[in-house]
Order: C-alpha cells, then sequence, then structure tokens
C-alpha cells in the first residue's frame, strides 16, 4: 500500500535553540528590535576625529536641540585652524556634547573651556574628562553667552559658537554671543560660528567680526571670522575647499 504523502500543515517544523522556530514572527520581530536599537545606539554617538583622542567615541544624549558638529565640519574648520593646536586656549560656549572642546584639546590645546547650562550633559561630559584624562579641559556649568561676556580682554585663540538651532527664537543670542566673542578673542584670535543661515559680511561688521572663511554642510553654515578692527587688509572671504 502507498503512504500517503505528508501535508504541509501536519509536517513537524525544526525548532532552534531558544525554543523559537526560524519562521517564528516573533523571532523575526525580536531581530529587527535588536538591530534598530544597535543602530540607534550606534548613531548616539561621534567621534574625535584627530589628535591623541583621535577615533574616542564621545556619547550624544537624545535631548532637543542637541546638535553634534559634524565630522565633515570639524574635519574642515580644523583644515583651516591648522591641525596642531598646541599651546592654544581655547572655549567652546556651547559646548553639547563637547566634540568641539575635545577636538582642539586633543590637538594640543593647552586650556579649553567649555561651557553647558544644561546638568545631564555636565554630567557626562564629566564623565568624559575623566575618562580621558583631560587635565587641560575646565568644565563649567553656565551660560555660554554670559561666559563670553566675562572673558572679555582675555585674548583666547578661539571660541567655538554652536548654539542651538531654535527657529526664529535664538537670533538675538547669536548676535549677542558673537558681539561677545569678538572682545573675548586675541588680535590674532579666531570665532568659529555654526549656524542654519548664511550671515552676510555686512551683518558681521556691525558686530565687530569679518569672515575669513566659509563653508556649508547640509543645513549647516559655518565660518571663520576675525575682529574686524585687527583683520589685515588683505583678509578675504574664501570658501571651503
Amino acid at each position: 500500500m502507498t503512504p500517503k504523502p505528508v501535508s504541509r500543515s501536519t509536517r513537524p517544523t525544526p525548532v532552534k535553540a531558544g525554543g523559537q522556530s526560524p519562521r517564528s514572527p516573533s523571532a523575526k520581530s525580536s531581530r529587527s528590535s535588536e538591530l534598530a536599537g544597535q543602530h540607534a545606539q550606534a548613531a548616539q554617538a561621534v567621534r574625535i576625529i584627530g589628535g591623541q583622542w583621535k577615533r574616542t567615541p564621545l556619547p550624544v544624549s537624545d535631548m532637543p536641540g542637541l546638535r553634534p558638529t559634524p565630522a565633515r565640519v570639524r574635519e574642515t574648520l580644523f583644515n583651516w585652524l591648522g591641525q596642531d593646536l598646541t599651546g592654544w586656549r581655547c572655549v567652546d560656549a556651547f559646548a553639547g556634547s563637547g566634540a568641539l572642546g575635545l577636538e582642539a584639546a586633543s590637538r594640543g590645546a593647552k586650556e579649553v573651556v567649555m561651557v553647558e547650562s544644561s546638568a545631564p550633559l555636565v554630567d557626562g561630559l564629566r564623565k568624559t574628562l575623566v575618562r580621558l584624562q583631560a587635565s587641560q579641559v575646565r568644565l563649567e556649568r553656565g551660560d555660554g553667552l554670559a561666559a563670553l561676556q566675562r572673558m572679555a580682554g582675555q585674548g583666547w585663540d578661539v571660541v567655538f559658537l554652536d548654539p542651538p538651532f531654535l527657529q526664529g527664537q535664538n537670533e538675538a543670542l547669536f548676535r549677542h554671543a558673537l558681539q561677545a566673542a569678538s572682545k573675548a578673542i586675541s588680535a590674532t584670535g579666531r570665532v568659529h560660528l555654526e549656524s542654519n543661515r548664511l550671515w552676510s559680511d555686512e551683518e558681521l561688521a556691525t558686530l565687530g567680526l569679518v569672515a575669513l572663511k566659509r563653508g556649508r554642510a547640509g543645513a549647516v553654515h559655518h565660518c571663520l571670522l576675525q575682529g574686524l578692527e585687527t583683520a589685515s587688509p588683505s583678509a578675504a572671504d574664501t570658501p571651503s575647499p
């Protein structure tokens, strides 16, 4: 007597260790969630791109308005400034993830002041500084603008300005921060500005600054500035490479 073929519905399905079949929807869902979680974790970090801490990951908190400076912008910035910042004194006035201040310290800056108003971000930065043994970095919790205003006349080599991009809400903050930064830098000092729009030469001149370099990465406009009174007659507004 010829045996009847076994129906697909009655065939036993092989089961993997752990009790789920390879075709199990719950297994697929679990794997998808795991991959999504890994992707989210990977997205919540940036890496230092140069100097003694090159490739070191910096955690990025999931907070509204927090936008770490993109690697492309940092690479361009330190091509403009030079890769070796040995002996420089730097201010990261709106530190956030700390990417700019830590890039400067990684490249030899002797003094870096990072100012951040958010308590959770300050706590995270403090842990990072301990991990890196970054004794040349001083972290302050407070208002970046107020800190810059206190630094007038102190002759800093570079001030990093990257306030939160709050559409239509912080135009005055940008203006006041630029003006304060122009008074905090030395005669040869620089200001690096990141913003969500292009600042014209006329606007910058009213704040005591002139653009030396300009660049753009996606929605981020950035420029390297010098004090208007100390700018050489040949100082030119040139695009990024």
